[in-house]
């Protein structure tokens, strides 16, 4: 495992809440522009896996309002792309969303919490998450859902924030990049940096989940980027 660390010593976790559901906040995530975000995730996943096949079955765990499985199913049109969230308000905005989209054929939105056993083990070609990690109570969840999902040899890629030094710097990150966002977008930023975890912490969570083969970088000020084939 390749990792590239953060400078400096980040101040101590706060979780915040596992869900983002009410039809406030939905509403809000759905008309926010997260265009820079999503396209560092899905140019990156794009470029770091040119050799993909033409087909294929591929998970986003944390769907959200369904962009970013959007955007891939767009992406690859020989993929089957299901996305997955806990939220019931979330999933509406993503139905939503999708009702628009040429590709609407190729993906499914499912209410799933994880981690969930009676999902199909080793079912899919690529597993993505992005922003997911953050929200959930135990880590593992997320990395177990991994292990559960992906076939051999599949591609993956989680992306979330990472949580800055202070208070103060998590409030400068809120005002660079949410300036001008709803209130309501700007204190779940806020608490969601505070809530993210370090490279160093994800780092041993692969490791305790047998994910060690994956590399971790620092993606921009705020993000890391966990990627890379699980063994064939």
């Amino acid at each position: 495992m390749t990792t590239r660390t953060m400078k400096g010593t980040p101040m101590k976790r706060l979780p915040e809440p596992e869900l983002m559901d009410s039809e406030a906040q939905t509403l809000a995530y759905a008309a926010a522009d997260f265009n820079e975000a999503n396209s560092l995730f899905a140019d990156n996943f794009i470029n770091r896996f040119a050799g993909l096949p033409e087909t294929g079955s591929m998970v986003d765990l944390g769907c959200g309002p369904g962009d970013i499985t959007i955007r891939m199913a767009r992406a690859y049109p020989g993929w089957r792309v299901t996305g997955m969230d806990a939220g019931p308000n979330m999933l509406q905005r993503a139905r939503e969303r999708l009702d628009a989209e040429a590709v609407r054929a190729q993906v499914d939105f499912r209410l799933v919490y994880l981690p969930d056993d009676s999902l199909e083990a080793h079912s899919c070609n690529a597993v993505i998450s992005n922003s997911l990690l953050h929200h959930l109570p135990d880590p593992r969840a997320l990395w177990d859902s991994v292990v559960q999902l992906a076939a051999p040899g599949a591609a993956v890629q989680v992306m979330d924030l990472m949580r800055p030094e202070s208070q103060a710097e998590a409030r400068k990150l809120v005002d660079l990049y949410a300036a001008d966002a709803p209130e309501i977008l700007r204190e779940d930023f806020y608490n969601s940096l505070l809530a993210a975890y370090t490279i160093e912490e994800v780092g041993e969570q692969l490791i305790k989940a047998g994910l060690d083969r994956l590399e971790i970088e620092t993606a921009s000020d705020r993000h890391w980027i966990v990627s890379g084939l699980l063994a064939s």
